[in-house]
């Protein structure tokens, strides 16, 4: 009796604690598992070499939001493939934890531990696995779209105003970037996950 009357207290907020130990179980999987050093020069996984992916979307990010502040800007430049640095002194260097890779890995996560409402229903299930193969790569495209506007908008504010770089990049961008997937989820449990009665 004791024990049925926590799980109906409790049923309600299943999704949210799913969702709350997921990202924290995988949080601290990556901040366990993945190392890398302040350049980015070697990031390892159990203690193999993963650099290249973390390189490449380095140098990406830093070419395309280098882009998008010439498009404002004629005062930046780049000083090497990781780094804008702007005339009044102040710059940024993109480094391997500045990828959104590990958000990427954060977000699967907390999609593929989605349960489905109706577990009976096999043809429900199958819609519902398919939802997930087409929401997981969507959340991925807006992590990675997020993270451009946030160093890029990082960039702007810090070129007259480079106090203002652990403020936006340690807490304003970095909570709004989980905001961001909790909302993601939200929409994908409340409006996408949603399946027919396994009885209609």
């Amino acid at each position: 009796m004791k024990s049925r009357s926590l799980k109906q207290l409790f049923e309600p907020y299943t999704d949210v604690i799913i969702f709350m130990v997921t990202l924290l179980a995988a949080n601290y999987f990556w901040k366990f598992t993945v190392s890398g050093d302040e350049n980015g020069d070697l990031v390892t996984w159990f203690g193999l070499d993963i650099t290249a992916p973390f390189e490449f979307m380095a140098c990406h990010i830093a070419s395309v939001v280098y882009w998008l502040v010439s498009l404002l800007r004629d005062t930046a430049f780049m000083t090497d493939p990781h780094t804008i640095h702007f005339t009044s002194g102040s710059g940024t260097t993109i480094i391997w934890g500045c990828t959104a890779l590990k958000q990427s890995f954060i977000w699967f996560w907390l999609i593929a531990t989605v349960p489905p409402i109706f577990k009976s229903s096999n043809p429900q299930i199958f819609k519902f696995s398919l939802a997930k193969l087409w929401y997981i790569p969507l959340g991925w495209l807006c992590c990675y779209l997020f993270n451009i506007l946030r160093i890029f908008l990082i960039a702007l504010f810090i070129e007259h105003h480079p106090e203002w770089f652990h403020l936006l990049h340690d807490y304003i961008f970095k909570y709004l970037f989980y905001a961001m997937l909790f909302g993601l989820w939200v929409i994908f449990v409340e409006k996408i996950r949603v399946l027919p009665s396994s009885n209609r």
